[in-house]
């Protein structure tokens, strides 16, 4: 059985966090931005278990079941608030929204 180099993992985890942190520094679509989030959240997870499985540890396996629960539960927070967003203002993009207060 091979087993994968570290870096591999970590050069993995950087492309797709910069792929994330890309996506939501230039795109403007809401869900869009939501998207490249839980890509940066993935790319850490893969870090974790790159490094569990380097270190032969089950710190990063148990890091990644919280991230993983943290995404789904920003997923769905974040959807919802997209959802109400769109319906209160029909707003797609997030330059479109300026004011954020009450």
């Amino acid at each position: 059985m091979k087993i994968v180099p570290l870096e591999a993992y970590l050069i993995l985890s950087i492309i797709l966090f910069g792929l994330g942190v890309f996506g939501m520094i230039v795109r403007r679509n809401l869900v869009t931005i939501l998207m490249s989030t839980e890509l940066s959240l993935n790319a850490v997870n893969v870090a974790f278990v790159g490094a569990d499985a380097h270190l032969g540890l089950a710190d990063g396996q148990v890091f990644a079941l919280f991230i993983i629960a943290l995404a789904a539960v920003e997923a769905a927070v974040g959807l919802g608030i997209i959802v109400a967003i769109f319906r209160l203002r029909k707003v797609e993009s997030s330059d479109e929204l300026t004011d954020m207060g009450g």
